[in-house]
């Protein structure tokens, strides 16, 4: 179990994080939601260890991690932008992945992959989906998310939901993506981040006593 308290970050005098409280069990997807800007990427990034915050206290399996999160090799981290280098082939970044090129092309059926080319020479929906694909398959206790169904075709935002729900019987899975409906059909428990604190949703109908969906919207 993956447990985070007290979390709070400032951006100068602005205080965008008040005391955030998550909990994400291996079994399950743990959705967070939230308006623009309202901290969710702050939130992963500093559960990561790639940002600093004035407090926090990360737990796993009820011990305390003094280091970032990172250094214990113990997660795996898709941020919103590119990350894998353009010049990388995609067998290369298999092999570093620990990712057998089996698994790759039976999860890839439809695209026919050269294991030879280079990132950047894939399209951007092509790009973005392999590293999410790499990024949730690859070994690791924690795999975090940050808009894994973004600028990704319908078929494949569905394979990925199929692939998070295989993968998540072995592994903690915190995920985030302004696309809302995705991340609750795809979690098991939800996180929603309002004037920069955390609230677990027990219902979805809650969503909408929050303000964070329009009445009527689910």
């Amino acid at each position: 179990m993956l447990e985070v308290d007290n979390i709070e970050k400032y951006f100068g005098d602005i205080q965008l994080l008040y005391g955030v409280y998550l909990k994400a069990k291996e079994g399950e997807v743990t959705g967070i939601l939230g308006s623009n800007g309202c901290g969710k990427s702050t939130l992963l990034k500093i559960i990561f260890g790639a940002l600093k915050s004035k407090y926090k206290l990360i737990k796993l399996d009820g011990e305390v991690i003094q280091k970032k999160l990172y250094t214990t090799r113990l997660v795996k981290y898709l941020p919103q932008h590119n990350f894998i280098p353009d010049f990388m082939s995609i067998r290369k970044a298999l092999q570093l992945y620990q990712i057998s090129e089996v698994d790759f092309k039976s999860f890839f059926v439809e695209e026919g992959f050269d294991m030879l080319q280079k990132f950047g020479h894939l399209s951007g929906g092509q790009r973005r989906i392999v590293e999410v694909f790499l990024t949730i398959k690859t070994p690791s206790r924690i795999s975090l998310l940050d808009e894994p169904f973004s600028h990704i075709s319908p078929g494949q935002v569905a394979a990925i939901k199929a692939l998070i729900q295989t993968e998540k019987q072995h592994k903690i899975i915190v995920i985030t993506d302004h696309l809302y409906r995705e991340i609750t059909e795809v979690s098991d428990a939800i996180y929603l981040i309002k004037n920069g604190s955390s609230k677990r949703i027990q219902q979805l109908s809650e969503l909408e006593d929050y303000n964070y969906i329009s009445q009527g919207s689910l």
